[in-house]
């Protein structure tokens, strides 16, 4: 495939987790009487919590509400219960402290209040349970964005947001599964989901660094890596078409302002790579936010932000930087080596040869090392050559306008469920700068994004929608009439919104224009 030939089918316009001595075999409902010698000690919560689980090999779980991490502590050098050492580093000895599994899970007695993470009012369904919560790097304390966090063997899941926060919403009938979570270059953690069932959690993630004692170190040819991985292809990814319910944003932000925002809930049917047949969408809810209080707003509208979620299906629409031909325009090495659950991955860069002077990519590719499935993507314009690339993203404008990409980049990445990978998550993200020709005072920045999670995975009595059923993929989603319902999160799982851009939604609320049919 061409290079502009894909731009332009793209869009035309707490855990507490470390290197553990394993406690002498105890029965369970005596492990929180173990006793345990401490140092003396001074720091956050958190860090003290720390030295517990580097002395017992047990994980801490806690609601972020009832403890603060950052909250200053000390404790004197001595033995010490495990319940004690709690109690003297949190200062509360009326917590309520369970062990389940290899997790310390701690609580108060009261009854919990339900907290929901898109900090609207929602009514508790008693056929569902929610867990939310926040994950941090465990050493560097900074959110984990697009992490993968869900029930593995029911294809139910979501993502982090870009503040590390999530929300899964789950049925009755799961309480007594364990959600997993997991990233790119850390360890991954399952969690028994009725130690997290309605409260807001603190996750803490630790790095996995890679071992050259783990693996056989040699001389890695990038083109081999990838040419094995489009041979897999057969092996790694579907064959049938399935159902996949999916959530999708898009938004539009002018001066670090929200313009709009328009959220929806679809199901698609998802056919194989091999396959010549389209994807279908089907629209399930759809809401709109709208600012209508800017002055001289710059009409600004994404089309076929959800075809460009379904084109980004790489495994399908192979791009040029993936087919690794022998005249390819781009230069490959093989830059790094992570893991992903357990599992090493080989980091594949590219770019785009100095020779060739249109606008090309630039990334990483992921791909597992073992059965060579792509997992991850994440690519952009190379920057040198992004102001040629203008009229690939832009279709129309006013005559009176100058348009000039700053930013084009993109992140694809797939999971791994009942041994075959699907798309899991799709984000683009398009800076532009505006300027008003024969106004030199005028100029302005818009940032235009667009994302898909894929929530939940369906391979039973798959069937193609009717075509009044089905939503055309290149419409301008944010002119789509659709009937509001007050009821919109309901039992599906979303990207919750960072607090910025529910801030924006509060802020504008009074000017919400909710679609109707």
């Amino acid at each position: 495939m061409k290079p502009r030939n894909f731009y332009s089918h793209i869009l035309t316009f707490c855990l507490l987790l470390c290197i553990v001595i394993p406690l002498q075999a105890t029965e369970k409902h005596d492990l929180l009487d173990t006793k345990i010698t401490l140092p003396r000690s001074k720091g956050t919560i958190y860090q003290l919590l720390s030295l517990i689980t580097e002395r017992t090999d047990l994980l801490f779980v806690y609601d972020s509400n009832i403890i603060n991490n950052e909250q200053e502590s000390f404790i004197d050098e001595g033995e010490y219960s495990i319940r004690e050492a709690i109690y003297t580093i949190t200062g509360n000895s009326a917590l309520t402290l369970r062990i389940i599994d290899d997790h310390i899970l701690i609580h108060s007695p009261e009854k919990e209040t339900i907290i929901n993470s898109d900090k609207t009012t929602e009514t508790p369904d008693v056929n569902y349970f929610t867990i939310t919560g926040i994950l941090y790097d465990k050493e560097t304390e900074e959110p984990i964005i697009y992490a993968s966090v869900g029930i593995n063997q029911a294809g139910i899941g979501t993502i982090t947001n870009q503040e590390g926060e999530f929300r899964l919403k789950l049925p009755q009938s799961l309480l007594q599964s364990k959600i997993h979570i997991s990233h790119l270059g850390y360890l991954h953690q399952e969690i028994p989901c009725e130690m997290l069932a309605d409260k807001y959690n603190t996750f803490y993630l630790e790095s996995n660094p890679v071992s050259l004692q783990e693996i056989i170190v040699r001389a890695i040819n990038p083109l081999a890596v990838i040419n094995e991985m489009l041979e897999k292809r057969t092996d790694n990814y579907m064959h049938e078409p399935v159902y996949l319910t999916t959530f999708y944003r898009e938004g539009i932000e002018r001066k670090k302002g929200m313009v709009s925002l328009n959220e929806g809930i679809f199901k698609v049917v998802k056919t194989p790579f091999h396959s010549r047949s389209f994807d279908q969408v089907k629209l399930l809810k759809m809401r709109k936010v709208s600012n209508v209080h800017e002055k001289d707003t710059l009409i600004t509208k994404i089309k076929s932000g959800i075809n460009a979620c379904l084109m980004l299906d790489l495994i399908k629409q192979l791009p040029d930087f993936l087919r690794a031909e022998a005249e390819s325009p781009y230069i490959y090495t093989h830059s790094a080596i992570t893991v992903i659950d357990d599992n090493f991955v080989d980091v594949i860069s590219f770019k785009q040869k100095e020779s060739f002077k249109e606008p090309l990519y630039e990334g990483d590719i992921y791909i597992d090392k073992d059965n060579k499935a792509l997992l991850k993507v994440e690519f952009k314009i190379q920057p040198e050559h992004i102001k040629k690339a203008t009229n690939m993203f832009v279709e129309r404008k006013s005559k009176n306008l100058q348009i000039t990409p700053q930013e084009i980049k993109y992140t694809v990445s797939y999971k791994k469920w009942n041994n075959k990978y699907y798309i899991n998550h799709v984000r683009g993200d398009l800076q532009f700068r505006i300027k008003k020709k024969k106004l030199l005072s005028f100029s302005t920045n818009v940032h235009t994004w667009f994302e898909m999670v894929t929530c939940k995975i369906e391979t039973e009595d798959v069937s193609r929608f009717s075509r009044s059923e089905t939503l055309s993929t290149r419409t301008v989603f944010a002119e789509t009439r659709f009937e509001y319902d007050n009821k919109f999160w309901g039992e599906f799982n979303i990207i919750i919104p960072e607090n910025e851009l529910s801030e924006a939604i509060r802020k504008i609320s009074s000017k919400i224009e909710e679609t109707n049919n």
